[in-house]
């Protein structure tokens, strides 16, 4: 750096720099955090939710005999339903094990997956079923795949500054922060062991030099 750069530079720009680089891993976390939630639970109540009783269909047989009654859970009147959230639920666990571009397209299927279940919902609360009919079930099939919907696309929109599975140990490139130094003795000091931390909440190791 040149002394012209050096003296150019504000003083609080690098300060504010590093204080932006060292709240970026944090905020990235929370943000996978929250739409691997979204997505496993969505996923998971709309499977569950599939699963019960949406309507129970009443034929009438001759006197004496009582009416033959046929429950219709939310798989049996829609069978793509339970598939397309088991795939989501398996989606909200791949986003951990994704980066990049692939994490980019998993975020968008797993909301497309979302919203097509919210609509499988949506038609058990407005279609006009014979006999008894609980309105609760595609409700909730209604919630989970807005739910897989909201974490799918936080992850296709937002997913490029999360931290990847496995990134806290891989070697860092040249040009990288050098590891860090021990005194003679081979302890490390209040001031390097803040800076290992530092480093490995960048994704870095800082025992590989």
């Amino acid at each position: 750096m040149t002394a012209a750069e050096s003296h150019g530079r504000q003083p609080g720009t690098t300060a504010q720099a590093e204080a932006g680089r060292g709240a970026r891993p944090g905020v990235g976390r929370r943000e996978l955090t929250y739409a691997v939630l979204l997505c496993v639970a969505g996923a998971g109540l709309a499977l569950w939710a599939s699963t019960r009783v949406w309507a129970v269909e009443l034929t009438a047989r001759p006197t004496p005999l009582p009416p033959v009654r046929d429950a219709r859970t939310g798989a049996g009147l829609l069978p793509w339903l339970p598939a397309l959230a088991l795939v989501g639920l398996a989606g909200g666990g791949a986003v951990l094990a994704t980066r990049g571009r692939v994490r980019r397209l998993l975020g968008g299927l797993l909301c497309g997956l979302g919203a097509a279940v919210a609509a499988g919902g949506g038609y058990g609360l407005l279609a006009a079923f014979d006999g008894e009919v609980a309105r609760q079930w595609p409700a909730l099939c209604l919630l989970g795949g807005v739910l897989a919907t909201a974490g799918g696309l936080l992850t296709a929109l937002r997913s490029a500054r999360w931290p990847a599975m496995g990134a806290r140990y891989e070697r860092r490139p040249a040009g990288g922060v050098a590891p860090v130094a021990r005194s003679g003795d081979g302890r490390v000091t209040g001031r390097q062991t803040t800076e290992a931390w530092d480093a490995l909440d960048r994704g870095e190791d800082p025992t590989v030099s």
